[in-house]
């Protein structure tokens, strides 16, 4: 077999580093029995490797290449140049001419072929990079098949290529070209097929795009292509576009575009007959790459030739039930406030930690509510709570249900199995109820911090996993359940009431300010007292101004004041130190772990804030609430039967105050267990790594819990898992997880249904009352927060390790959240006008925009 040259028929997947992404799927496909793939060959990555090797100057290009990121665009687009220019330029030596013209003289010289590119790092499972090089149709004779040989090389430091590969993180060496020399077809008719719906991402629809003439029309947008939809041999949609356009091919080379008769141009491409062929072609073809596919064919002579296919790299992987059976995904990260994945290790204790059964995609976490929706009462319980949290997720299981062909109801003959035996519940108002639970919960936590001292190795982890069924009887114990509900009950009456009774929108809001035992809001505040003990000590703030790494407070000791900048850092992370971005994964790192991370908002606050601000923004709060109460029950009295409204809507204000602020306290304590448990776990991943069992203790991150236990008492480790799910991760964080997916893979995203706002304003979720003006601050990263006292606060979403930011900013704008999510109960608290659920607000809203957000009707306006 020739190393240099190679057909199809001699070209299978094994040979992807010599011949490229496309290469190897057209060698596969060429031997797929029912599939045509026009002739052609392959000139290997070994050409380019033995054209390019030792040239002095192309590497000191690639040097200045690689030292180059996305941002220094004028710097990518000269390199890029000068490379183009250098590969062209370089012979093809007369050996491999030869053998060359050898193969183009078996299939035909008088043929026209098309010349195409096939990297390396292309058609892969995880990067397309479709598009990113050449080809070029029509070629016709050897020596221009060499020149344009020479351009697909040159085509891989095309600036959009380049760019591609920066992105990505692919090393600009470690990619290579083959190139494709494939027969021209001159078709009837040409397109796409994608054999799942690139719309929904429906796994059982395929979905076909075909215009007349070459696909060249189609794939450079010269015409909108009919489109049909197809589901198990049935065509379930048609559109039929007129088509004015379609390229063809020349007899002397090249090709043209061509204007098409007026009757061919409203008429359909395909045929039913063609449309279900073609259909199972692509199953075919499906069936064989294991995985949905995104296919180039051409329609010659009644005969379908595949000129491409690819895995679709874009649709979000389906959670695994593997039982056959139809479900109705919810993502658990959107209830969480948490979108991104989560490592191995910390989504199996999550799992561990909650309830009911929990399915795996992506690096995230979802939740089966099929028979939830299957229930009419169930179904009217789910919607009515996705309405205040999530108002998008609603809307996604209103249309799946209501279109009818996913999920019908039967008899309510079980209706309790679904019944939220907390709903509805009374609990009396005790003043000593939220304070026991508390009380209870320190003394848990002190009780872990010593026992857990002494476990090691299998003890250890037996230790945890008892230890977590004792958090969960914590957590869902019924009195636990009842004290949040009874805040979250008196916040949903008190604005129904108030908005039938007196017209007054979502009163609760300011009634909700600097309540009593919000262990969140309190660790906001508690920064106002660090950064006033630091205040007086120039010295020390000059130093956090420049201060880096971990390791910054033992420095501090050495400037005056630094023993009490120290002393108030390590008290406030004594009590909040266990909290982090995205905290539910246990792998995140914490503030004490990394203390650095908070020294911008003590900054922000010595900057923003006058001395004495925490005692002076709580009672501000606390006059605005009782302020708003004596107006409602003044304006209760007024009305027929106003003495008893008043007297009812008191107890439910008392209610509110005393219960709303406990919403918060049981992700606290699950923090600071994960915290205690984090810090046991990493003492026996130092011992792996000194016993060169993994290479790193963060290694362990990318091991389950279950994988973790075994590694420690058996002292072996398969290390290869660890480098896949590290590579696995990378995907993941690319990927965006949907609110609603179903087990054909469609996905469902919700829309605001809402009129009566600006129409050119963003609707969002209404979840804290206001109107505020200011600059947009759009911030994904905590540690990248900056910020002034008249910034809005713009981010994908807040759990509440974000809560110190709020002190800083005037309002909020979050893609994620509901009406008691950590973020609204929070600028409730602090009387922060505030919207969730703002889709691609981050994209939409750019840095440095001023904007205007509604907290009270539910939208952003974008100010010139």
């Amino acid at each position: 077999m020739n190393i240099y040259v190679r057909g199809f028929q001699e070209i299978d997947k094994t040979q992807l580093p010599i011949v490229g992404g496309k290469s190897a799927n057209l060698g596969e496909l060429s031997r797929l029995e029912g599939v045509f793939v026009p002739e052609g060959f392959c000139v290997t990555t070994e050409v380019y490797k033995k054209l390019t090797e030792n040239n002095l100057e192309l590497e000191a290009l690639l040097d200045d290449l690689s030292k180059q990121g996305a941002e220094d665009r004028e710097e990518v687009q000269e390199i890029s140049r000068r490379i183009r220019i250098l590969l062209e330029s370089i012979p093809i030596t007369k050996e491999i001419a030869e053998e060359i013209a050898r193969n183009i003289k078996l299939i035909g010289e008088g043929n026209g072929y098309a010349v195409r590119s096939s990297a390396t790092a292309e058609d892969l499972p995880t990067a397309s990079f479709a598009g990113q090089q050449d080809t070029y149709l029509n070629v016709i004779g050897k020596d221009e098949i060499l020149k344009h040989i020479s351009k697909c090389w040159a085509s891989l430091f095309t600036e959009r290529a380049v760019a591609y590969r920066i992105k990505n993180s692919f090393d600009h060496r470690k990619v290579y070209l083959s190139v494709i020399v494939q027969k021209m077809i001159f078709p009837e008719a040409s397109g796409i097929m994608f054999t799942a719906d690139p719309i929904t991402s429906n796994r059982k629809v395929v979905s076909i795009d075909a215009s007349f003439g070459l696909g060249e029309a189609l794939v450079s947008g010269l015409v909108t292509a009919d489109n049909y939809r197809v589901q198990e041999g049935k065509v379930i949609d048609k559109l039929i576009s007129t088509k004015k356009l379609a390229v063809y091919g020349l007899k002397t080379g090249g090709t043209e575009t061509q204007e098409l008769d007026e009757n061919k141009q409203t008429m359909q491409v395909l045929t039913e007959e063609d449309i279900l062929k073609l259909e199972g072609i692509g199953r075919r073809i499906e069936k064989h790459f294991t995985s949905p596919q995104d296919i180039e064919w051409c329609l010659v002579d009644g005969e379908f030739y595949i000129v491409q296919s690819r895995p679709i790299t874009t649709l979000y992987p389906i959670p695994e039930a593997y039982d056959g059976k139809k479900h109705i995904y919810l993502s658990v990260g959107h209830q969480q406030m948490m979108t991104d994945p989560l490592k191995p290790l910390g989504m199996s204790i999550f799992q561990l930690t909650s309830m009911g059964q929990r399915y795996k995609a992506g690096g995230r976490l979802f939740v089966d509510v099929i028979g939830m929706l299957e229930s009419p009462e169930s179904r009217a319980a789910l919607l009515r709570n996705m309405g205040e949290h999530d108002p998008l997720t609603k809307d996604a299981l209103v249309t799946i249900t209501e279109r009818g062909d996913f999920v019908k109801a039967f008899p309510d003959d079980n209706k309790k199995e679904y019944t939220n035996s907390i709903q509805g519940k009374e609990i009396d108002i005790n003043s000593s109820i939220v304070p026991d639970l508390i009380k209870l919960s320190e003394k848990y936590i002190e009780e872990l911090k010593e026992n857990i001292q002494q476990k090691s190795g299998r003890d250890l982890f037996d230790f945890i996993k008892e230890d977590i069924g004792k958090l969960k009887k914590l957590i869902f114990d019924p009195q636990n359940s009842a004290a949040i509900m009874a805040g979250i009950g008196a916040s949903s009456w008190i604005n129904e009431r108030m908005n039938a009774w007196l017209g007054e929108k979502n009163a609760a809001d300011i009634l909700s300010q600097s309540v009593e035992n919000n262990i969140t809001s309190e660790m906001g505040l508690a920064l106002l007292d660090v950064a006033d003990v630091i205040r007086p000590y120039p010295e020390v703030i000059n130093y956090l101004q420049e201060a880096e790494g971990e390791d910054f407070l033992k420095e501090l000791v050495k400037f005056k004041g630094g023993k009490e900048a120290k002393a108030a850092f390590n008290d406030y992370l004594i009590k909040y130190g266990m909290r982090c971005v995205g905290e539910i994964d246990i792998t995140k790192t914490r503030w004490s772990e990394k203390p650095h991370i908070i020294i911008p908002i003590i900054l922000s606050n010595i900057k923003n804030f006058n001395a004495g601000a925490r005692a002076q923004r709580f009672n501000q709060g606390l006059q605005e609430a009782y302020k708003k109460e004596k107006e409602l029950i003044d304006g209760l009295k007024q009305l027929p039967d106003g003495e008893e409204k008043a007297e009812e809507t008191k107890k439910m204000i008392e209610r509110l105050r005393k219960f709303i602020g406990y919403r918060e306290y049981p992700k606290y304590h699950i923090a600071s267990r994960y915290f205690i448990y984090k810090m046991a776990l990493m003492k026996e991943a130092e011992k792996l790594a000194l016993a060169n069992i993994i290479k790193e203790k963060e290694d362990v991150y990318f091991l389950t819990f279950e994988e973790l236990t075994e590694a420690v008492v058996t002292g072996e480790l398969d290390y290869e898992i660890i480098v896949k799910r590290k590579e696995e991760y990378k995907l993941y964080e690319k990927l965006n997880p949907p609110r609603v997916i179903t087990s054909d893979g469609e996905i469902f995203a919700g829309k605001y249904n809402r009129d009566g706002i600006p129409p050119t304003a963003i609707p969002a979720l209404a979840v804290s009352s206001g109107v505020v003006e200011g600059r947009a601050r759009v911030i994904l990263n905590m540690e990248d927060a900056d910020l002034e006292d008249d910034d809005i606060l713009v981010t994908a979403f807040t759990d509440p390790s974000w809560t110190p930011l709020f002190i800083s900013i005037k309002g909020l704008v979050t893609e994620v959240g509901g009406l008691m999510t950590h973020g609204a109960v929070i600028a409730r608290e602090y009387g922060l006008p505030a919207v969730v659920g703002v889709e691609n607000a981050t994209k939409l809203i750019k840095d440095g925009q001023r904007i205007r957000v509604n907290g009270t009707e539910g939208y952003v306006e974008i100010l010139k």
